[in-house]
């Protein structure tokens, strides 16, 4: 008998190793993701660890930012402290690029978002996410570029 998922990250943990594929082609998988709420992408090569979450949640039943942009996410949940995030239903929002970045009220600005996994023993934020390396995987992120921690359940 098998069990069913418990959790997001239950369901995320299962994407773990896909992939995007290099040229021409696309991973049918991750195009599915990123067509859910937005039918522009082609293929693979665009940002997607939103996509990675909204598709994720939708499996869940859970509220979705129905965007490709990482800070979207700022406005979806119940905003939580990283000291309270759990395993299992929270996303963190992150701040990405080079130099100053705004803060977290500006919403059309780089980031990435991904399922809040563990606070390493060294204070870093442990995620596992899409496009992390174009791939979905775990990564570690320092503390201070997080923007926001989102309860989705």
């Amino acid at each position: 008998m098998r069990t069913r998922p418990t959790s997001a990250y239950s369901v995320a943990s299962r994407f773990v190793g896909t992939t995007e594929v290099d040229g021409n082609l696309a991973n049918p998988q991750i195009l599915a993701m990123l067509q859910l709420d937005q039918r522009w992408p082609s293929d693979d090569a665009v940002p997607w660890c939103s996509a990675f979450v909204n598709y994720v949640a939708w499996l869940m039943d859970l509220p979705r930012s129905g965007s490709l942009r990482a800070r979207s996410w700022l406005t979806v949940g119940q905003e939580i402290h990283i000291s309270q995030a759990e395993q299992g239903f929270d996303v963190v929002i992150f701040k990405r690029g080079d130099g100053v970045q705004p803060g977290p009220s500006e919403l059309d600005a780089p980031g990435h978002v991904a399922w809040f996994d563990q606070i390493t023993p060294n204070g870093r934020v442990r995620v596992l996410g899409g496009n992390q390396g174009d791939t979905v995987s775990y990564a570690i992120y320092p503390l201070r570029d997080i923007l926001g921690v989102r309860r989705l359940a």
